[in-house]
């Protein structure tokens, strides 16, 4: 490889981290440039550590045959072995220093992993490296970047070949960390801010008292007599419950298009939007009714482990509602507000007085289209405290509905 390759490889690199490409496009196109080079790569992975409440990390990789399985894998603690990681090549760099590593597939003794598979993969040379961040740089378990390399052809890398890899893999890496932060950042944003108003923040949509007016359906739910179950429950299996019904009612809502905007103890708020008021209220009901689904599923085997169990109850609204920032200047939030929002937060908190665990407006309803209008139900008018005009409340018809 000679010094002009190198310099344009560097230049691309530095182009396609600063496009903002994803993991797997910087990856692929490192690869392809070096073999266009004259460097015969083979195989290459990068791994790197994330912030995710699911996945420790995210694997990428590129066969030059097209053989790899997936381009991209995502990995947890359960998703390799103890043993298999102690005889991982990232494990020995990790943990017994060094930064990099070198062995000749098939002629070298080893006691790493996945060598063997290599070996019957017709790979003949293999080198690894670990980039490390200075601690300042770490973000959770995101404290380095790993990535292997080999070649299939006769002999071995040269050394030429070597040194280029050393000067070009930082330049990489600087490139995939520069990705992989971004990615972190849609995730926090995601889950502490939900989906859409996520995206929004991202966008730049941070300036304090800039707010839109729009029309949703909000969705307030929460757990039915959550205080008197807490306190009759072993302090090690309130969060669990939490946790399990908060999952059962989230992804309801977002697999019929809704944004969970707050989880305030054991309630739920959020909101459908983004099209006709007909159309927003129907995904509403769908989701109530997938909720509805999966909370019996779960409670019936929450109580055959001999665990407590709760219900939901739901007020679902339809109206305008200020959808934006709300705060100080070092400390805002995301959020909707408005009368809307406050009625909502009445018209659930009826649910146990009138012994429904569903409660719809009547701007709900009149919003609603046929067929799922005609299976509601009026279940009378009713003064909501703190707000000026009484309601027409409607629940699902009795009928239609277990509660």
């Amino acid at each position: 490889m000679k010094e002009a390759d190198i310099e344009r490889i560097s230049a691309a690199i530095i182009q396609r981290g600063l496009a903002g490409q994803t993991e797997v496009a910087l990856l692929h196109g490192f690869c392809a440039d070096c073999n266009e080079a004259g460097l015969d790569l083979a195989i290459g992975t990068a791994v790197i550590d994330t912030l995710h409440p699911i996945h420790e990390g995210r694997a990428f990789h590129w066969h030059a045959d097209g053989s790899a399985e997936r381009e991209m894998t995502e990995y947890s603690s359960t998703t390799y072995s103890e043993e298999n990681w102690r005889k991982s090549v990232f494990y020995h760099l990790l943990y017994r220093g060094g930064d990099e590593l070198r062995r000749r597939i098939g002629a070298e003794p080893h006691d790493f992993s996945n060598f063997d598979a290599l070996a019957g993969q017709g790979q003949t040379d293999y080198i690894a490296f670990l980039h490390r961040f200075d601690r300042e740089a770490v973000i959770g378990e995101m404290d380095c970047i790993y990535t292997q390399w080999t070649t299939a052809k006769a002999g071995r890398f040269t050394d030429t070949e070597i040194a280029a890899l050393r000067r070009l893999v930082p330049l990489l890496a600087l490139a995939l960390k520069t990705a992989s932060l971004a990615r972190v950042a849609e995730t926090i944003a995601e889950v502490y801010l939900g989906r859409d108003a996520g995206e929004r923040v991202l966008q730049g949509r941070i300036v304090r008292g800039v707010a839109d007016r729009i029309n949703a359906v909000l969705w307030y739910s929460d757990l039915k007599d959550f205080t008197t179950l807490a306190d009759a429950s072993a302090p090690d299996e309130v969060i669990p419950l939490l946790n399990d019904y908060a999952d059962a009612v989230i992804s309801a809502i977002h697999d019929k298009g809704g944004d969970v905007l707050k989880l305030i103890g054991d309630g739920v708020l959020a909101i459908f939007g983004g099209a006709e008021p007909s159309e927003t209220c129907r995904r509403a009901l769908l989701a109530e009714a997938k909720m509805r689904k999966r909370i019996a599923e779960l409670s019936a085997a929450r109580k055959a482990e001999g665990r407590p169990v709760a219900g939901v109850n739901l007020g679902l609204h339809i109206g305008d509602v200020f959808y934006g920032n709300i705060g100080s200047k070092t400390r805002l939030d995301f959020t909707v507000i408005g009368p809307t929002v406050n009625e909502v937060s009445r018209i659930v908190a009826l649910c146990r007085s009138v012994d429904r665990s569903i409660l719809l407006s009547s701007d709900f309803v009149a919003a609603t289209p046929e067929p799922e209008r005609s299976r509601l139900v009026s279940v009378g008018r009713f003064a909501l405290r703190g707000v000026s005009r009484a309601q027409d409340l409607y629940t699902i018809d009795p009928e239609l509905v277990r509660e």
